[in-house]
């Protein structure tokens, strides 16, 4: 067999490099926080909820009720940590990519299933533990928030990730 054919039957994992730090985390800590923030607002916004009290809400996960009552100074205080957590989702896919390589190979399936395990742990960890009100449990809440970490969290963090190791 000729050398390069044996390079050519390697599996793709193997000849492409790593994600790179800086474009994982902050290409898709920003697509992650563009897009799943436009679709939480937009979600909000179909059910007669303002976008400022979307990132208002968000901001009372640290600084309780009292969040919906700051205007402006608390939406952008929600945006900010949006933002952070969707720094701290790329650089956690980032990670595990850097570790299990296969994430790369399958975007369309990783990411989706990236996103649906960052859902219930935003869900079952970070907001139990946040000072915001937590409402009933409704199935609808709980497709429409599966369905949007899927294609606005998990998939874009994803296809950045392997576009960045195709870059290295």
């Amino acid at each position: 067999m000729s050398e390069r054919a044996l390079t050519d039957s390697v599996d793709e994992t193997s000849s492409r490099g790593y994600p790179r730090a800086f474009d994982t985390i902050l290409y898709g800590g920003l697509a992650v926080g563009v897009l799943d923030g436009l679709a939480a607002a937009i979600n909000s916004g179909l059910r007669g909820i303002s976008p400022l009290r979307v990132f208002q809400y968000i901001a009372s996960g640290l600084i309780g009720r009292d969040s919906y009552n700051g205007g402006w100074i608390t939406a952008l205080l929600g945006t900010l940590l949006h933002f952070i957590v969707a720094f701290g989702v790329a650089a956690a896919f980032y990670f595990l990519a850097r570790n299990f390589r296969r994430l790369l190979d399958h975007p369309f399936i990783t990411g989706p299933l990236y996103g649906i395990a960052i859902y219930f742990v935003m869900a079952n960890i970070v907001s139990p533990l946040s000072q915001a009100a937590q409402g009933p449990f409704s199935w609808t809440g709980l497709i429409t928030g599966i369905i949007i970490h899927m294609l606005f969290v998990g998939l874009p963090v994803a296809l950045i990730a392997k576009w960045s190791a195709r870059q290295a």
